[in-house]
């Protein structure tokens, strides 16, 4: 069996950052999807499920009423080996398209305060495991270690 593309990505070289990592096209139109590595793979510890179901919450909840990307927003949630998240998109999109409008995420769960959306028993399966100050401390060293400053490498997948 073939593997799929994800698992051809060199994670020994691999660093946070924005990254395509597909594009399918459904239709007349593409579906972008964007791996959104936050933690080195195989360098540093993963992060918890509580603060990654934390991240999901806000981030869906906050792309999905963006003024420019909601209705294009078609899923946000996070990789089965807790390193990131993915985002896919409708349209055809490359990294630095969207670096702003991840930014834009990322500020929104370091700054958010209350009640996170969607964390209750009639609203989530596992309401109870969420971690706001965790995920907030993930946003800060995101926003801080990869997107205020992404470089160009932060933007393709290594060789």
């Amino acid at each position: 069996m073939e593997k799929i593309k994800s698992f051809t990505i060199d994670h020994f070289k691999l660093q946070p950052g924005v990254y395509v990592a597909r594009k399918d096209p459904v239709g007349n139109d593409v579906v972008t999807t964007f791996d959104l590595r936050m933690t080195s793979p195989n360098e540093e510890p993963v992060m918890n499920t509580a603060e990654l179901h934390t991240i999901e919450h806000l981030a869906a909840t906050f792309l999905r009423n963006h003024p420019d990307f909601g209705d294009k927003v078609l899923y946000f949630g996070p990789m089965g080996c807790r390193t990131g998240n993915y985002l896919l998109l409708k349209g055809d999109y490359e990294s630095k398209d969207i670096v702003p409008l991840i930014t834009e995420t990322f500020e929104f769960i370091r700054d958010f305060v209350g009640a996170v959306p969607g964390a209750t028993p009639k609203d989530c399966g596992n309401y109870q495991d969420m971690n706001l100050d965790m995920a907030k401390y993930i946003a800060v060293r995101y926003l801080e270690e990869v997107l205020y400053n992404i470089s160009p490498d932060c933007l393709v997948y290594p060789d």
